[in-house]
């Protein structure tokens, strides 16, 4: 079974879009704005697509690395989701998932991520909703392995994706310079995404 889930969404005029497209599920990303905004405005969405039978997911702490934005450090101060922050967020937002920040960084294309397990333990046992994993693409596969054995239920691996995608089509093309058709590039791209979509679901589910 699968669902189609639209990610990031900053705006509320995106969220609305989403009504009657087929998602069933929203990220609803306030983390640029102040705690209190972040709570106010994500609550709001989370009314708007309960009311619409719509899952609603949101992130609380800093998952750098954004448009372009650098990776944080994972010791920075204020980086890391705390765990009694995140009860009253989701207590006075309603959220149906929570995003957290616990060491991984959003489009990293190595693999060296180290996540805090002990932290992914406590907002586990802090926290009534699934835990959600963004950055995942740059945390190697022992660390994920430990995380949703911790309590991770989401793992977000895009920017993996990406690279797969877009290096079987550049490797296509370096050794054929003649083909104009991409048709014929964008087959082996989705053949290689769909193998590191394989290989991350035995990763997650072993």
């Amino acid at each position: 079974p699968l669902s189609l889930h639209l990610d990031h969404v900053e705006s509320p005029g995106l969220l609305r879009a989403a009504d009657g497209e087929g998602f069933s599920s929203v990220m609803f990303d306030a983390s640029k704005l102040s705690y209190g905004a972040n709570v106010a405005a994500t609550a709001e969405a989370v009314a708007w697509g309960h009311a619409r039978g719509i899952w609603i997911e949101a992130e609380l702490g800093k998952v750098g690395g954004k448009d372009g934005e650098p990776p944080l450090g994972a010791h920075a101060p204020g980086v890391r989701t705390d765990p009694a922050e995140a009860v009253a967020y989701v207590r006075d937002t309603g959220v149906d998932a929570l995003a957290v920040a616990v060491g991984s960084s959003h489009a990293m294309t190595d693999r060296t991520a180290a996540l805090d397990h002990e932290l992914i333990g406590a907002l586990r046992r802090a926290v009534p909703v699934p835990l959600v994993l963004h950055g995942s693409s740059g945390v190697p596969d022992a660390e994920i392995r430990q995380a949703v054995a911790a309590g991770m239920v989401k793992i977000n691996v895009g920017t993996a994706l990406n690279t797969a995608f877009t290096g079987a089509a550049r490797a296509f093309l370096a050794a054929d310079m003649k083909t104009v058709d991409p048709r014929k590039y964008l087959v082996p791209a989705r053949e290689a995404m769909t193998g590191t979509v394989a290989a991350f679901l035995k990763v997650i589910g072993g």
